[in-house]
């Protein structure tokens, strides 16, 4: 199984440096690729990535998370990856739990999920309950209990989620990428993970409280009814 690892980047100079040169510890017997994606930053993310040892790739304007996964993930096809793990710019999840995610036994054609514990890690109200109305939607829609659908922890088989046709280019992407990959059989696997919420990684996130998550259930109950009636 060939792996990469995609991290998306904006404004993230202030820690993204640790995260790839932790990531890059871990992995350094495999020389595994790490590629970052900085979304438009105007700060020094691109700089920084390049210092700690990652392959960087760059949009010239902010489009999105799922926008800069997209382009991680098809760079991570280019380089022959089979697999490849995504994770935060901001030191969200931790170096060794990535490895852990990356790590786990499912084949390389599955999707592997971490799963959060929001309320004991800290997480804010927002970020919850756009969650937990996403658990609960596309449990039912796929006909499986799903414990975390928006962890952006997760091993993505990199061919097939490129082919799933996903259509959000923010955060909606990664609920946007379950629901489609639920639907059409792709294995579902989950991990549960340990993730940080502390002030200085809720500074490094750009989730907007209201915004995002009406974003992300507008593009789950939008999704829903278009893989329906393509059925």
């Amino acid at each position: 199984m060939r792996r990469s690892a995609v991290i998306p980047a904006f404004q993230a100079a202030a820690s993204l440096g640790a995260v790839v040169e932790e990531f890059q510890r871990l992995s350094e017997k495999e020389s595994l690729p790490i590629v970052v994606v900085d979304d438009g930053s105007t700060d020094a993310t691109s700089e920084v990535a390049r210092r700690a040892g990652a392959r960087v790739l760059r949009h010239e304007v902010n489009r999105g998370k799922g926008a800069a996964l997209k382009t991680g993930l098809r760079h991570a096809l280019e380089l022959g990856a089979d697999v490849a793990v995504s994770l935060d710019a901001d030191g969200q999840h931790p170096a060794s739990e990535a490895w852990r995610v990356l790590s786990h036994g499912a084949p390389k054609t599955a999707l592997v999920l971490g799963v959060r514990q929001l309320r004991e890690a800290g997480a804010p109200r927002s970020n919850r309950f756009s969650n937990e109305f996403s658990n609960v939607f596309l449990s039912w829609f796929s006909g499986r209990r799903l414990n975390d659908t928006q962890c952006g922890l997760r091993r993505y088989p990199v061919r097939s989620t490129l082919e799933l046709g996903v259509r959000a280019d923010g955060y909606a992407f990664e609920a946007e990428v379950v629901l489609r990959a639920a639907r059409l059989g792709i294995e579902l696997f989950e991990l549960p993970i340990r993730a940080l919420y502390g002030p200085e990684h809720r500074r490094g996130s750009h989730f907007h409280a209201v915004r995002d998550p009406a974003k992300i259930v507008f593009s789950v109950v939008k999704t829903a009814l278009t893989v329906r009636a393509a059925r």
